[in-house]
């Protein structure tokens, strides 16, 4: 996250537009991969904001490599999210209006292995039970683009 840590350098915790891809990856029997975050201690989908001159379903194979050290044959974009309901604080203060496009990715290569700061664990999860300490901001993308119900 390079170019944003460079922005908010300028800018402070000031809302800023961030433009970046989530990436579902489900096992065999249809369960959901996501990350416990360092940041809020929660379950979250893996993901990340686009550096200068990426494509969004370059962002998601970086991410998905840096985040969970898996590769994938092909991404399935499903949706892309912006408005404010995509207004999102950090624990730390940030604040972001996000730009998101949702992938699902096939051809899943590597074991899901912790790869950097951002997370603590990875475990897979199937959408038809309730996630104990779902993000906030993973439950309503999830639920928006018909992965799971309520909201």
């Amino acid at each position: 996250m390079g170019y944003i840590l460079e922005l908010r350098k300028l800018v402070g915790t000031r809302p800023l537009i961030m433009a970046g891809s989530c990436v579902l990856v489900f096992n065999e029997q249809g369960h959901l991969l996501l990350q416990r975050r360092t940041d809020s201690l929660d379950w979250g989908t893996l993901g990340g904001s686009l550096e200068p001159g990426e494509s969004l379903e370059e962002a998601a194979a970086r991410e998905l490599y840096e985040e969970a050290g898996l590769r994938a044959e092909a991404y399935k974009l499903i949706t892309v999210f912006s408005g404010q309901d995509m207004y999102y604080r950090y624990p730390h203060g940030d604040e972001v209006y996000n730009v998101m496009a949702i992938y699902e990715a096939a051809g899943i290569t590597g074991s899901p292995t912790v790869m950097d700061d951002e997370g603590l664990e990875l475990r897979y999860f199937d959408l038809t039970q309730p996630i104990p300490e779902l993000n906030p901001f993973t439950k309503y993308v999830l639920t928006k683009a018909g992965y799971i119900q309520g909201l």
